[in-house]
């Protein structure tokens, strides 16, 4: 299934896009209150999928982030192999963490404002993972039991604010400079993430491509590890890090009028431009 959050008249509803439509679940405000709603929400969302209600148009622009405001997301550093050796380091022991806040992301094909106290804003291509049940101390071999499924994440990032101390949260907390979605792609419609590859295009340039079998820590170590710290809620998300190709490294950053696409193949599109503030 591919769940979204879709902004109609009425304001946002939960959604199953079937076929070139979507068959709103007015119950649900978004697709995280689906998921908060446990096996009742999903057995809506599948019984949409089978072919209940009747689908409706939809455009890009109605697309919304798919859960509104998830209580926590959490990122991950450095986690692609390759990334990590084209640095010079060590491949980690233990995932390198930090944290945003819901008002940091934005919506799947919104304009970006670039942030004027910044003018090194990167991007960082990376598959989220949603939760669907939450836990805590979930075993690796359960973790995708707990999964929803799988969306994109731009980790649009200031870079002059990440450099300024040790810790990365100023430079990647900048209002509305997240993107997320366009959907919820299940596990069972995403398919082996392992033999799929992830890739950034900036106003059509492919700046990024990796293969999702590369990162140091896959969806269930990150959803093991995470669950020994903290209990994982419904609509969580987890953002697993970015491949090599940012443009830091080659003083590529985004400017006025950039589009940015963050693709994987049975995921979807997330597409963004970028504006200078107004």
């Amino acid at each position: 299934m591919r769940l979204a959050t879709i902004g109609t008249e009425a304001g946002p509803r939960a959604a199953v896009l079937r076929g070139d439509g979507a068959v709103l679940l007015e119950d649900y405000a978004d697709v995280g209150a689906l998921l908060r709603d446990g096996e009742v929400g999903m057995e809506a969302a599948r019984r949409a999928a089978a072919g209940d209600g009747d689908p409706r148009p939809f455009a890009e622009g109605d697309l919304l982030r798919p859960v509104l405001a998830p209580h926590a997301i959490v990122c991950v550093g450095l986690n692609y192999a390759t990334h990590i050796r084209e640095m010079g380091r060590e491949l980690p022991t233990d995932p390198t963490l930090f944290a945003k806040l819901a008002r940091t992301l934005t919506d799947p094909y919104a304009d970006v404002e670039l942030p004027p106290a910044s003018d090194k804003v990167d991007y960082e291509a990376e598959l989220a993972v949603v939760i669907g049940t939450g836990g805590r101390d979930i075993a690796a071999a359960d973790a995708w039991s707990h999964v929803a499924g799988v969306t994109l994440l731009n980790d649009v990032t200031a870079r002059d604010y990440q450099r300024r101390t040790l810790q990365w949260f100023a430079g990647k907390a900048f209002q509305r400079s997240t993107p997320v979605g366009p959907w919820i792609v299940t596990p069972d419609e995403a398919g082996d993430l392992g033999e799929q590859e992830i890739a950034l295009r900036v106003n059509g340039e492919e700046r990024q491509r990796a293969s999702l079998g590369d990162l140091v820590f896959d969806v269930p170590a990150l959803v093991a590890d995470l669950s020994r710290i903290v209990e994982l809620e419904p609509g969580d998300i987890v953002a697993t890090g970015t491949p090599g190709g940012v443009g830091e490294p080659q003083g590529r950053f985004l400017a006025d009028g950039d589009v940015v696409e963050v693709a994987v193949e049975r995921i979807g599109t997330l597409r963004n431009t970028f504006r200078a503030a107004r």
